[in-house]
């Protein structure tokens, strides 16, 4: 039920913060720049989310279970951690709207994963909660579409039950990729037509 709730509050979350940028501004970026607040403008967050299904025999694998999992006990194997659903999001915010800080930003990208399958065995479609995969960072916009960002990506968080060791097929919180912090560069591009 708490698993539930962060969930609900996450995509209110986005669906409130995203309902004051659906207007195009109609003056020109320095009259923008010149009318914004300097802390928090109204236009600081921006962001998506998303909701994934997996169909049967194509699950979502965070690498939590060993692919084999159902040669440790078949339909009833208690590694099932294979997803049937994604609920994914991105929220970045821009808290200053003048000077040079208005390029820097924070951003988060945690990624939800429920199900309960175990490959070649057992196929349903369970919403049981699997697990947070998560990341946050920050980064600087240089020029020209180019945005220099810094993240760092968490172990998976695996929620209720399943945050117990799972058998002989369970492999750990590592998740995908495990651990990691990276430097990069961004590019965007291209005009969206809606």
């Amino acid at each position: 039920m708490k698993t539930l709730s962060w969930i609900l509050a996450f995509v209110g979350w986005f669906s409130i913060s995203g309902g004051a940028q659906t207007t195009p501004p109609a003056n020109t970026s320095k009259d923008i720049e010149a009318g914004d607040r300097m802390f928090f403008p109204r236009d600081m967050f921006w962001g998506w989310a998303q909701l994934d299904l997996a169909p049967p025999h194509n699950e979502i694998d965070p690498n939590l279970c060993a692919g084999n999992a159902r040669q440790y006990g078949g339909a009833n194997a208690p590694c099932s951690m294979f997803a049937r659903y994604m609920l994914s999001g991105m929220l970045e915010v821009r808290p200053f709207g003048r000077g040079q800080l208005r390029r820097f930003m924070v951003f988060g990208a945690p990624s939800f994963l429920f199900g309960k399958n175990v490959p070649q065995t057992l196929y349903t479609w369970s919403p049981d909660a699997i697990g947070i995969e998560h990341s946050w960072g920050a980064g600087i916009y240089i020029a020209k579409g180019f945005e220099f960002r810094v993240t760092q990506h968490f172990l998976f968080d695996r929620l209720g039950a399943r945050d117990t060791n799972l058998g002989v097929a369970d492999l750990g919180n590592n998740g995908p990729w495990g651990r990691y912090a990276t430097v990069g560069v961004r590019k965007y591009f291209g005009t969206r037509r809606w």
